[in-house]
């Protein structure tokens, strides 16, 4: 196994064509509870490349009936992103690994996540900065390049990627 880069530009392109439409390829979960972490995982497997089939606890998407909760669920992304960063923790250690991290220590092509005062619901993926404050692109209510400050939200965290197992 070797830790290849993430392709933060594949992941940016990826969510400029696919902001305001839907790639046939993946089901749209927007009437099923959201398609924002479903957007998101999409951009980071253009940025990635490589999924994990761990059983449960892996990141995958082979079609709407066999997929991870990962791919789909706000906070089975961020566990899987985080967990993966040692290998064995949740399985084979393979695709992509991050770790939480403040907001101004992102970049381009990484997430965030906001929530209320409970749990985390809603996930986006960074396409830009103005200043210091990132710009967004997400599903579920479509949005490219929006301010982060345009959101109503308690709290952030972010999810920097760090690198992708092969």
């Amino acid at each position: 196994m070797k830790i290849i880069d993430y392709n933060r530009q594949k992941a940016l392109s990826y969510a400029k064509r696919y902001a305001f439409s839907r790639n046939v390829a993946y089901l749209d979960f927007s009437s099923l509870g959201g398609d924002c972490t479903n957007f998101c995982s999409q951009c980071l497997y253009a940025g990635a490349r490589q999924m994990n089939y761990t059983p449960t606890f892996g990141w995958y998407y082979n079609s709407a009936l066999d997929r991870a909760p990962a791919w789909t669920g706000v906070n089975p992304f961020y566990k899987f992103l985080t967990d993966n960063i040692v290998v064995n923790r949740i399985g084979t250690g393979l695709g992509p690994f991050g770790e939480e991290s403040d907001l101004r220590d992102l970049k381009l092509g990484d997430f965030i996540q906001l929530g209320d005062g409970s749990t985390y619901y809603h996930c986006l993926i960074i396409v830009g900065f103005k200043g210091r404050m990132p710009l967004v692109a997400s599903h579920s209510i479509d949005s490219y390049e929006k301010p982060l400050a345009e959101y109503n939200y308690a709290r952030a965290r972010g999810i920097r990627i760090l690198g992708v197992r092969v």
